[in-house]
């Protein structure tokens, strides 16, 4: 039998459920429009409440051995997978992942995510000396942690994993369109042994909950992910305080394709990376930089792979793109596709659409598309693939750093070739060749996509202050 939805009722404070106040918000299935829970609508004084108990929480967590907080996460990565078929049908009935996407990563990736960072507690330089300095790294403290709808569950985990191994306590708001794997998540970390208070989640709106969080004086840090323009918002909002601010933000990520690479396998590659998740994700290839003498020719082979997208019903195992998020993310996304067309670019591809309720758009592919257009420069977050030609390696190089995104990217070409481009990327991480997703290396981006890193042990430095004491 299917895994039920779980029924979200309230906030998570202090180590229990939390009613909160008489507004509500629906949660809905995107596939389906109806509505399959309800969350809080969180207020201030929930936000405070939440802190409070983190604050609380903090003063004992913190002094926990770093093995048994390592043994706890452990705990928390098993749980996880305990619970993963559950996590992937909440996840695929919140915001339309496919459930095969979402069984091997939205409920895979955190399990090995969390398992990495417990793995790194033995080996990380809690301490050093430097001359007559002794220094130590100890936890920042209480930790405001803002995630978005893509991938609800990896960007809490994420966050959360790491900054309980640091001896940080956490108040969470995770996005209102995709809340319920952040309940399992709760009750997965208090049958893990994690003490009450050191893990809380406030539900509600950016503006209301996630700008207490971020102005709360008792929140030592925020890490937030989600849009630039929120995140500049957080930035402004934190700053009363002086508190650390994590930002991991949009994307607008380049495809390289050189003239001596392996079309067939950097067309695969690059659709795949391009529409993983619908394309609702940040580190999406959604530029293919093409040389202009074979931009023709490969445009016809990503037509030819574009066609093998089947899109329905996100429970299907063979659909392998789902509805978009939500009604106002299918919306703006067909604005983008619109807008392309309008603005000279040569539709290329225009996928199925799907009869029916649901937040569907048609997979798009545009050809010729100029590098300052607007679909080649705003991030659009939806299944929509831009080929730009381009005329040397130069001009490529240029393109591929013309927007004010720096987050991710790719190289395909001979491996030397490819990785000297690489290297003249300004983002945070690029694939050459196709490069497997490392999740213990450091994720993050340059620019206006935001700054410090997540996963492995750069992550759990961002979760840690350092201290210097001389003798």
């Amino acid at each position: 039998m299917a895994a039920q939805t779980p029924n979200v009722s309230g906030h998570w404070i202090g180590g229990e459920r939390v009613a909160g106040g008489e507004g509500r918000i629906d949660v809905v299935d995107p596939a389906t429009g109806e509505v399959v829970a309800a969350v809080p609508a969180g207020t201030p004084a929930d936000v405070d409440r939440a802190v409070t108990a983190a604050q609380a929480a903090f003063r004992d967590w913190s002094r926990v051995d770093v093995a048994e907080r390592a043994a706890v996460v452990t705990r928390i990565s098993e749980g996880l997978k305990a619970r993963g078929a559950e996590i992937a049908a909440a996840v695929t009935s919140e915001m339309g992942s496919p459930i095969g996407f979402s069984t091997a990563v939205q409920a895979g990736l955190p399990v090995h995510t969390s398992a990495g960072v417990a793995s790194l507690a033995g080996s990380f330089p809690w301490t050093e000396e430097i001359g007559n300095s002794l220094v130590v790294r100890e936890p920042v403290g209480v930790v405001g942690a803002i995630t978005p709808w893509n991938y609800p569950l990896h960007q809490i985990v994420a966050k959360v994993a790491p900054a309980l191994l640091a001896g940080c306590t956490v108040v969470l708001k995770p996005s209102e369109v995709a809340p319920l794997s952040a309940q399992i998540l709760a009750e997965v970390a208090a049958d893990a042994g994690l003490p009450a208070g050191a893990f809380n989640i406030v539900h509600g709106e950016g503006p209301v909950v996630g700008e207490a969080i971020a102005a709360h004086p008792g929140v030592d840090m925020v890490s937030f992910t989600g849009s630039t323009r929120a995140g500049k918002r957080v930035s402004v909002v934190a700053s009363d305080t002086v508190k650390r601010v994590a930002l991991e933000l949009g994307g607008k990520s380049a495809n390289v394709v050189l003239d001596d690479a392996d079309l067939a396998k950097a067309v695969k590659v690059g659709l795949g990376n391009a529409w993983i998740n619908g394309g609702q994700t940040c580190t999406a290839w959604t530029r293919m930089l093409v040389p202009a003498a074979r931009h023709d020719e490969i445009v016809e082979m990503v037509v030819a792979a574009a066609g093998r997208y089947t899109v329905g019903d996100p429970r299907e195992d063979t659909t392998r793109i789902g509805p978009m998020s939500s009604a106002a993310q299918q919306e703006r996304v067909n604005g983008y596709i619109e807008r392309g067309a309008a603005d000279g670019a040569s539709v290329a591809f225009s996928g199925e659409v799907v009869d029916g309720p649901g937040a569907y758009v048609r997979p798009t592919v545009f050809a010729g598309v100029a590098p300052d257009a607007v679909i080649a420069q705003e991030e659009i977050f939806g299944p929509v693939l831009s080929v730009i030609p381009y005329a040397d390696e130069e001009q490529a190089v240029a393109i591929a750093n013309s927007t004010v995104y720096g987050l991710a990217g790719a190289v395909f070409g001979e491996p030397d070739h490819a990785l000297a481009v690489a290297r003249r990327l300004r983002t945070g991480q690029v694939d050459v060749n196709g490069g497997a997703f490392n999740p213990m290396a450091p994720f993050g981006g340059y620019k206006q996509s935001g700054n410090g890193r997540e996963l492995g042990r750069y992550g759990l430095e961002e979760f840690l202050e350092v201290k210097s004491i001389q003798r």
